[in-house]
């Protein structure tokens, strides 16, 4: 695979096994920078799987993995995110006992390098103004989109250059998930590259450039949103049409 000057992220025939299950099988992608590109595709398709491996959290191996032109293989998680790249995990894993403020706090604690905390801390509680009303709040007393929100702002603490996130309107009411895709929409406008794992279709693929659907562990079908939209598959499975 030849990657063009902008890809952030490059993947080629990628597999996460764990013991003898083999839950990604030899998959190719790329991130540009600026881009959100989604992975799609039903639950054990393979997608959380993907993005732990990408970030040295789930057993993989692969040809070829690198972002920013630096090999990830056998790379550490938290050198990783020192390098720029950061997941914002299903299920949102806040620390509940943990204040808002010493959970964004966290976030920035051990990658200073990459801008200074406090600083980024104040970025935060701008572009999220629910969690400055919250700050001094233990955080599992917040609400589940208040939850999601401290998740990705405590991501975001350490400046990546690619967030990964994993499936981040899992379990929200609608109104609030419509909350975090326009969010996910304004970090892009910001210049912040996003892989995307989402179950809910129609509004990835509004957002998204590009997407890959997975099934079984393999890439079934790839291409720019407004393709995928169109794929008759794709209607069939997930639109409704």
């Amino acid at each position: 695979m030849t990657a063009p000057d902008d890809t952030l992220l490059l993947i080629e025939d990628l597999t996460v096994s764990y013991g003898a299950v083999e839950a990604v099988r030899g998959i190719d992608l790329t991130v540009r920078r600026g881009e959100i590109v989604t992975l799609l595709g039903a639950n054990g398709a393979g997608k959380s799987s993907t993005l732990n491996a990408i970030v040295g959290l789930a057993p993989r191996k692969a040809r070829r993995m690198e972002f920013s032109g630096s090999d990830l293989q056998g790379v550490p998680p938290e050198t990783v995110v020192r390098r720029g790249l950061t997941l914002v995990p299903e299920g949102r894993r806040v620390f509940s006992s943990l204040t808002v403020d010493e959970n964004l706090m966290l976030g920035g604690a051990k990658h200073a390098t990459r801008g200074d905390p406090a600083a980024v801390k104040a970025d935060m509680l701008e572009r999220f103004p629910i969690l400055a009303e919250r700050l001094h709040q233990n955080a599992g007393s917040l609400s589940g989109g208040e939850q999601q929100m401290l998740a990705i702002a405590r991501a975001l603490m350490s400046s990546p250059d690619l967030l990964l996130l994993d499936e981040p309107s899992l379990g929200l009411a609608p109104q609030v998930v419509d909350q975090i895709f326009d969010l996910i929409g304004s970090l892009r406008e910001r210049g912040l590259t996003i892989l995307l794992v989402e179950q809910n279709v129609a509004q990835s693929l509004e957002i998204a450039d590009r997407g890959y659907v997975l099934a079984n562990g393999r890439i079934e079908l790839q291409g720019s949103a407004e393709e995928l939209r169109a794929s008759p598959e794709i209607q069939d499975a997930y639109l409704g049409a």
